[in-house]
């Protein structure tokens, strides 16, 4: 598959799924895990997580039915706060920002109010490593840890 293409079906999928619904948006599995699909002709986005405060999942996508690339993640609120949800909105809008320059979250850094998101990564489309976290009022409140990679048979 064409790099070019496949990072801007992945801006697209990121931007039309967690990042535009949030929690609730998502269809729950039987195993209690949370699902979130996009699609678009022979490419499926497939977000599948467990947990909501502490979290763990795994983003895969698809061609013609073939698993060609993932991503997992780990995440969790590492302070206790009366503010999760407004926590969890401002994550949204950071990932919302996901560009083909900075692929597998959110920008570099984004502020508003009291709220400053960071993210830094290592590597390429082909395997890479990062981490997100969240301050509030300059104390972290949240963090995610991710690494992933192209799926190769």
């Amino acid at each position: 598959m064409d790099e070019k293409r496949l990072k801007e079906f992945i801006v697209r999928a990121k931007q039309n799924t967690y990042a535009s619904s949030g929690e609730g948006g998502e269809l729950v599995l039987a195993d209690g895990s949370k699902e979130l699909v996009f699609e678009d002709g022979a490419l499926r986005y497939r977000d599948r997580y467990f947990g909501s405060r502490n979290f763990a999942g795994q983003e895969v996508i698809f061609e013609n039915k073939k698993a060609i690339w993932g991503m997992n993640y780990y995440g969790q609120m590492v302070a206790s706060t009366i503010y999760t949800k407004r926590v969890y909105k401002f994550l949204q809008k950071a990932l919302k920002m996901v560009s083909i320059k900075e692929l597998f979250r959110g920008p570099a850094e984004f502020f508003e109010g009291d709220l400053r998101y960071v993210n830094a990564s290592e590597g390429e489309l082909a395997s890479f490593t990062g981490f997100e976290m969240i301050y509030y009022k300059g104390k972290q409140v949240y963090q995610l840890y991710y690494h992933g990679g192209f799926i190769k048979k």
